[in-house]
């Protein structure tokens, strides 16, 4: 962590340490299951190419050709099956066929108790996700107070820098609890 030397550091270093924790937590929400296709559902699966894990995206391209299904065309067609399986051995419940060249992967409708398992799952990470801001939150608390206890800031300073700095915390949780209502809202709706 950068040494705080002010308030204001403070505050920036809280502004950009939590909106780096919303960018992950809009990232993980991509990868989970809503019923339909999203070439970035396949972002998790690693493939164990000649001894190296490596996202499907980097073994071939990845498309959607339409809501239920997606497509994988490796560029080496001996990768193939090492897709095919990686994709399989998953937890994401997908059952990928392939025909020697491309690899497609049928995303079937979820079933109830599927969607509110991916629910249960969204929960975890949007907490891990509260977890982090907290702690985030704590080091700088402890960061204003040092300043303080060490007289290069006021009291008074240091109470304006700890209301800014749990302003800034509730805004981004509030981000990330939006974030996860929309997500859950598109789980459980069915098509």
């Amino acid at each position: 962590m950068t040494t705080i030397a002010t308030t204001r550091d403070a505050t920036a270093a809280a502004r950009t340490r939590m909106e780096k924790a919303v960018d992950d937590f809009r990232k993980d929400l991509a990868t989970l299951r809503t019923g339909r296709a999203n070439a970035s559902l396949l972002d998790s699966i690693r493939v164990d190419y000649h001894g190296t894990p490596m996202p499907v995206n980097q073994l071939g391209t990845v498309t959607v050709p339409d809501a239920t299904m997606i497509v994988v065309s490796p560029w080496d067609p001996s990768a193939v099956p090492l897709i095919d399986k990686a994709i399989r051995t998953s937890d994401l419940g997908l059952n990928p066929t392939n025909d020697g060249k491309v690899v497609r992967v049928p995303i079937p409708a979820l079933t109830e108790d599927r969607r509110k398992d991916i629910v249960k799952q969204l929960h975890k990470v949007l907490e891990n996700h509260r977890t982090a801001v907290r702690n985030i939150r704590r080091d700088l608390k402890e960061a204003i107070e040092k300043l303080e206890k060490d007289k290069k800031i006021s009291e008074d300073e240091k109470k304006r820098a700890l209301d800014e700095l749990e302003k800034v915390s509730h805004a981004e949780t509030k981000k990330i609890e939006d974030l996860s209502a929309a997500k859950e809202k598109e789980i459980m709706s069915i098509k």
